[in-house]
């Protein structure tokens, strides 16, 4: 592995940084993995320590360097902690990748308050305490950015209310972030990924012909007519954590194989044109 690659010197930190068991690429993982690959020293952040040193041993068997910090990312002392890690570790943190989220399915009227206030907590309070620690180590350098990993599902409707609504407010904070901390070097964006295949989702949908059925679906919904995982995301944060992305602040980049760029109604037709016929 190099060290001398994009971000070659940098030090990273990414929350999330496991990946729950199932096939497919995590986008924390995924992230972690190609930041290091391009020469990042990584800070793997996970409140589940096995998850987080399963990324570890990826890292290092292909020559990274990448400590590991078990915490609760909806607690300021852990993330304190966290970034503490980082300084006392490899001298600094440079790049901040917030990737922790959960979704709920419901719309306002059937989504509990419990479920609101666990999605809001991890989804939108986890990016929050990780850059109110961050932020001032960035800005005494200088120079820092943050890539925060929100969702489509913050720009357009799908029945999770609370995930859009913490999505969102992810979206809205990225933008005042880079407002506030522009003019001390920090830059701060967001990628929103589209229906990626994750181990998460099949955590929750299962390994089953239904669950290939939607992935194929929503793969044949895209521009592109493929499908999305890990790496893409991974690869969006590279960008933008790197020199490469020096001039770009307060974007929100979809990765969504162009599913945000067309109306359902035109990709059908799109669809019923391309297909062939079905059998008489």
């Amino acid at each position: 592995m190099t060290t001398q690659g994009r971000l070659g010197g940098k030090v990273a930190v990414v929350t999330g940084a496991g990946s729950t068991p199932g096939p497919g690429m995590a986008t924390g993982r995924g992230c972690a993995i190609l930041l290091a690959r391009e020469g990042a020293r990584v800070v793997l952040a996970d409140i589940d320590p096995d998850r987080a040193t399963e990324t570890k041993k990826i890292i290092e068997g292909e020559g990274g360097e990448a400590v590991t910090f078990a915490g609760d990312m909806t607690k300021a002392a852990d993330c304190e902690a966290m970034v503490a890690t980082a300084v006392d570790t490899f001298g600094t943190v440079d790049v901040l990748v917030n990737n922790i989220g959960v979704s709920t399915a419901g719309t306002v009227v059937d989504t509990s308050e419990a479920d609101w206030d666990r999605v809001q907590a991890l989804s939108l309070r986890t990016m929050f305490l990780a850059s109110k620690s961050a932020v001032p180590v960035m800005a005494a350098r200088g120079s820092g950015s943050i890539v925060n990993i929100g969702s489509i599902a913050g720009v357009r409707g799908g029945g999770y209310a609370s995930y859009a609504a913490a999505k969102g407010g992810m979206h809205a904070l990225t933008v005042d972030m880079a407002y506030a901390h522009g003019r001390q070097g920090i830059r701060v964006n967001a990628i929103a990924p589209g229906h990626i295949t994750t181990p998460l989702l099949f955590s929750v949908v299962g390994v089953t012909p239904e669950a290939d059925y939607r992935q194929r679906m929503a793969a044949a919904s895209t521009m592109l007519g493929t499908g999305g995982d890990g790496w893409d995301v991974g690869w969006a944060a590279v960008f933008l954590a790197s020199d490469e992305a020096r001039w770009i602040t307060g974007v929100v980049l979809p990765v969504d194989g162009g599913v945000m760029a067309v109306t359902p109604l035109m990709m059908a037709d799109h669809l019923r044109a391309v297909q062939p016929p079905p059998p008489a």
